[in-house]
């Protein structure tokens, strides 16, 4: 136990007993040895360990406002770590207690049309589980595919389509280390279903169930909002929203055997007609993630304190 953190075990190994990984040809990745390095400058200054992680979408940095005592710490100051490029991304940890329970937030993520790898913008998640996270709530501005969704309504995720992996493009390429997951995880069911039910029960007795739906949510590598004929085959796919994070973090989560449940804010109706005048723009992201932030913290807040009072651990068959 060191400043209230246990001694971390992942598929059977401990962190005392540590190897050297592989550099190949798919180039240097964060080994376990290394992310050790950040999880230990991190213990040096939070006294517990967060059992809950949030990932901050656009817009949506607010939610680490709910945090009881915060304690802030800059990406730019934790050792190995990338840097957000992005306006509505702060870039900072913030620990603290959210409905009394240790948490961590990632205020600001990373991106893939920053410059970064998938490996290295879900670098955090394998951070915060080496700190002891087991539930982690990943959240996004999203557009809107699904007619039905006007802006300002939450899909609930309960399956994604990972377009970029189907181009070969995965966070889990590379050597496998199996002290973080095993070599090929499922992703069937990679969103915890029990949690996406105590969701919407939330959203029935906050009076806003009309403004939730469940759905499929697609990435996309961006940085450049998607053609019509894109939102198009993708509306054809099955995704009902459509963004340029989450999915890669999702696989991440997934693979080191973390609960995950995810939902996207909508922020814009996307453009499907060719004779439609409006365009998308970062701005009215940014703009509606302030309008709903009181509801998503009241959502987010009183989620959490329903998962672990109903000891919600697996949604997933066979755990």
């Amino acid at each position: 136990m060191v400043n209230g953190y246990p001694n971390i075990k992942i598929n059977g190994t401990t962190n005392g007993h540590i190897h050297k990984a592989l550099e190949t040809e798919y180039g240097h990745r964060y080994t376990y040895e290394l992310l050790l390095e950040t999880v230990h400058y991190i213990r040096n200054r939070v006294s517990f360990a967060p059992v809950v992680g949030v990932i901050c979408g656009s817009g949506l940095g607010s939610l680490a406002d709910c945090l009881v005592n915060p304690i802030e710490i800059p990406y730019s100051t934790i050792p190995h770590f990338p840097t957000s490029t992005v306006k509505g991304h702060v870039g900072s940890l913030v620990f603290g207690h959210l409905s009394g329970l240790p948490t961590v937030c990632m205020k600001g993520r990373f991106h893939y049309y920053e410059g970064y790898p998938l490996w290295k913008c879900c670098m955090p998640i394998r951070v915060m589980k080496l700190l002891g996270v087991s539930h982690l709530i990943i959240t996004n501005a999203a557009g809107g595919l699904n007619p039905s969704y006007k802006v300002g309504d939450i899909m609930l995720v309960k399956d994604h389509i990972n377009i970029m992996g189907f181009a070969g493009n995965n966070p889990l390429q590379g050597p496998n280390d199996e002290r973080f997951g095993p070599r090929f995880p499922p992703m069937n069911q990679a969103y915890n279903r029990d949690i996406i039910q105590l969701a919407k029960k939330v959203g029935e007795d906050m009076g806003v169930e009309n403004r939730i739906h469940e759905g499929v949510y697609t990435c996309l590598g961006g940085p450049n909002f998607e053609t019509v004929a894109e939102l198009n085959m993708l509306k054809m796919l099955g995704a009902d929203a459509v963004g340029m994070s989450t999915v890669h973090e999702v696989i991440t989560a997934n693979h080191c055997d973390m609960e995950v449940f995810a939902f996207s804010l909508i922020t814009n109706e996307c453009v499907v007609q060719y004779e439609a005048n409006n365009e998308p723009n970062h701005e009215e992201v940014i703009d509606v993630g302030k309008q709903r932030e009181g509801l998503l913290k009241q959502l987010v807040s009183e989620l959490l304190k329903r998962v672990f009072e109903n000891g919600i651990t697996s949604g997933k068959i066979g755990k």
